[in-house]
């Protein structure tokens, strides 16, 4: 259900709990919004709501600067997976990005420039970090405590912490062990010069592949551990030209037709219910897994799972590293880590640094935050069988909490997500104020509805 075409009192009176509030005549009400989070979910709302003229909020950030996703990744080939036409606000258009996939930098660029062209600065209190949130029945305000001693209270909460936010560690004995240097390519160690070292890699989540061919060349040896291969497609990944930026900034219809081709080909793609476009999709990686020149290599680097098991990669440069003397590819889990040495297989290989390129805990919505909710329910209690949210922005029992890509949100590119998300939510917000509501919150029926 798309949430940018669903609003009405009907609606409204089916599918939620609503809590009325008579106000007298004289008294003024006071709005106070709480934003988590200053990534592309919390800019995006901030905008919007500066745009609808509330300005009665805050954007609580844990980082010392902007961005989310795009500030925290800083490793060496981070990029976006979705087509960069496809990634920036409707709101504010970015024609002139350089590449089909846009780098970290970039992307980080443009959402400091939506920062500064919406006057968003005032709002977002930076290196905040927020530890719980907990509804106060009796005021129906949200109370916000941060890790600093300090708390916030509001009439709403606007979760915009995504699912990239807690790193994904696995369970490896003997990792406090370790004398070398360790660190996870979501916490890239700045400064931190991997030239003539031998590297360890743990993982082949979309970060390695992004990041493994950019660091190859430096490093005297890369050992690259991979529990199973994944589906790694190739891309559209030549800069574009001087011509072609010329006639996506000066037309009016090259980046909208450009858009148009983009999600014409997803369209059937991205549901992975199409078999003839799956069987294509294996057949491209195949033809990619071809650079791979030593036959053992390429058997351990063929999936054995049909293409949409699992996340969806795409890389022209990943598969050729393993042509290089310097890289080896170790395709098995690791048993455990010792002072200098990685063992696995009944092998041993002594390293420099250990690299965890193993994601994120994508599922665990909100894990990062104490939130609790009516009767003092905590939402780790209330999706301990799986997070559920209605259009996966609200969830029932959580009045006024509103969540920007939360649980069983659409696929394609987050940006679009996140606007369509963001309208919903103003639409609750008037129609709150028009009915002098003081709460709301998904019925769990309609909730469990949406989520079968």
């Amino acid at each position: 259900m798309d949430p940018g075409h669903v609003s009405s009192e009907r609606y409204n009176s089916t599918v939620l709990d609503l809590g009325r509030h008579r106000v007298n005549s004289n008294e003024r009400i006071r709005k106070r919004i709480a934003i988590i989070g200053a990534g592309p979910g919390g800019i995006c709302a901030g905008i919007q709501l500066l745009k609808a003229g509330i300005k009665d909020f805050v954007i609580i950030e844990k980082a010392a600067g902007i961005g989310g996703t795009w500030w925290h990744n800083r490793y060496p080939g981070a990029e976006c997976d979705v087509p960069s036409h496809l990634y920036s606000f409707s709101f504010e258009p970015k024609k002139d990005w350089s590449r089909p996939y846009a780098r970290q930098p970039e992307i980080l660029e443009y959402m400091r420039h939506c920062v500064t062209k919406y006057e968003l600065t005032p709002y977002i209190r930076l290196t905040k970090e927020v530890a719980s949130a907990r509804w106060d029945e009796d005021s129906t305000t949200w109370d916000i405590s941060l890790t600093d001693g300090t708390s916030v209270e509001s009439d709403i909460l606007i979760s915009g912490v995504g699912m990239f936010t807690e790193l994904n560690y696995p369970d490896i004995p003997g990792v406090d062990e370790f004398r070398g240097t360790m660190f996870h390519t979501g916490a890239w160690k700045d400064g931190h010069d991997l030239t003539g070292e031998r590297v360890a890699v743990i993982g082949t989540a979309a970060s390695a592949v992004q990041m493994i061919p950019e660091i190859a060349d430096c490093v005297a040896q890369l050992s690259v551990y991979q529990r199973r291969p994944q589906w790694i497609l190739p891309k559209e990944d030549t800069a574009f030209t001087t011509e072609q930026l010329a006639e996506f900034i000066e037309s009016d219809i090259a980046v909208p037709s450009r858009r148009a081709k983009i999600r014409e080909g997803l369209e059937g793609f991205i549901t992975f219910s199409n078999r003839e476009i799956l069987l294509n999709a294996e057949d491209a990686g195949r033809k990619n897994l071809s650079a791979v020149k030593d036959l053992q290599t390429r058997e351990k680097l063929t999936p054995s799972m049909a293409y949409g098991c699992r996340r969806p990669l795409a890389s022209n440069l990943y598969y050729p590293v393993f042509n290089r003397p310097n890289v080896r590819l170790i395709n098995s889990a690791v048993e455990r880590i010792s002072a200098n040495a990685v063992h696995a297989e009944n092998e041993s290989t002594v390293v420099d640094t250990v690299i965890f390129a193993t994601g994120f805990q994508t599922t665990r919505y909100l894990s990062c935050i104490d939130v609790y909710g009516r009767d003092g329910i905590s939402i780790h209690e209330a999706w301990e069988n799986g997070a559920q949210a209605y259009l996966g922005i609200t969830t029932s029992n959580f009045p006024n909490l509103f969540m920007l890509y939360g649980p069983n949100t659409n696929n394609g590119s987050i940006l679009e997500m996140i606007e369509l998300q963001v309208a919903y939510i103003l639409r609750q917000l008037r129609f709150m104020d028009e009915h002098e509501l003081r709460w709301m919150a998904p019925k769990s029926s309609k909730m469990t509805e949406y989520n079968k």
